[in-house]
């Protein structure tokens, strides 16, 4: 028996946010991505839960993702058993995304002391370190146009003659230019990368927070018409 507007409307809209999701779930991914390559080649953090947030999202994309096909199938083939299951995993991911939201909303007091005990560890261990780690904080010297970790003066065992800094750190990158030169602004750069490091990541982490709660509401939505549908099917309903 074919159903009048309602639960046809029920069904295409529950076809529409699992799109949406699909949609959702690829954003979640390239942010969690985004902000896991921000952190770890800009900086090498050596506390690991400083990327647990955007590990968290990345998987919770991948998840994401596939449960949308899952919800597409449960609709078209009108499968009370597939649509419950759906609304179910749909709920969790949300209490997983909760967790996550508010994982980040606590480590974003805690960026600076993480950014600020990781640049002083790479400092130390910069001279003694592999070509890739040395490169690593050269990079990130050289994109946020700073030097050290508050100042350049923290490099002052780089060298013997406790004057002289990465040259990385010069306004202009060449060979031994910043021999000397520790704190001639003409130079080299002598404010410290902490600053700038914090706010960048936080302002990382700002998007991905914002993405989620922009997800999960979308998701209670997506439950709100699985339930619908369920009720229609359960009663007897067959959509077309």
């Amino acid at each position: 028996m074919g159903v009048e507007g309602g639960m046809k409307c029920v069904k295409y809209l529950i076809f529409f946010f699992n799109f949406i999701f699909l949609l959702c779930g690829l954003a979640l991914i390239v942010l969690g991505i985004m902000v896991q390559v921000s952190l770890h080649n800009t900086v090498v953090i050596s506390n690991l839960s400083a990327s647990g947030a955007p590990i968290v999202i990345t998987v919770v994309g991948v998840v994401i993702f596939f449960i949308a096909f899952f919800g597409c199938c449960g609709a078209w083939k009108e499968s009370y058993c597939m649509v419950t299951t759906f609304a179910i995993l749909l709920s969790l991911i949300i209490i997983v995304e909760i967790a996550a939201a508010i994982t980040g909303y606590i480590y974003r007091n805690k960026i600076s002391t993480v950014v600020q005990d990781s640049l002083t560890e790479m400092i130390t261990n910069y001279k003694n370190a592999t070509e890739e780690f040395r490169e690593s904080l050269d990079t990130l010297q050289q994109s946020l146009k700073c030097c050290g970790v508050n100042s350049s003066a923290d490099w002052k065992s780089f060298a013997p003659d406790g004057n002289s800094v990465p040259d990385s750190c010069c306004l202009n990158v060449t060979k031994d230019c910043g021999k000397d030169a520790m704190t001639d602004a003409s130079k080299v750069y002598t404010e410290g990368c902490h600053d700038s490091l914090v706010e960048l990541l936080k302002k990382n982490l700002l998007w991905v927070l914002v993405a989620v709660l922009i997800v999960a509401f979308l998701q209670i939505m997506g439950i709100v018409f699985a339930c619908m549908l369920m009720r229609g099917i359960r009663s007897g309903y067959e959509v077309m």
